[in-house]
């Protein structure tokens, strides 16, 4: 339970002193920078996420395409 408090008081004191830190010249910078960080790191992950979805979905219309073939050869050799 004392640990759950000094988290919380801990966080507490963390948001008062960045809001603190943020009205500063100095602290604007660096909140903007910490930002453009973030959303290049989130931009490079969805770019990650649908390069690899748009390979998945090739794999997948392939293999569709294959599973075709070889049930039109299965029902041709079947005859």
């Amino acid at each position: 339970m004392k640990g759950l408090l000094l988290l919380t008081v801990g966080v507490a004191a963390g948001f008062a002193i960045a809001h603190q830190v943020s009205k500063t010249p100095e602290g604007q910078k660096f909140f903007a920078e910490v930002d453009k960080k973030a959303k290049d790191f989130s931009d490079a992950v969805v770019q990650g996420y649908k390069s690899r979805e748009a390979e998945l979905k090739q794999t997948v219309a392939e293999a569709t395409g294959v599973v075709s073939d070889l049930s039109a050869r299965a029902r041709a050799a079947a005859k």
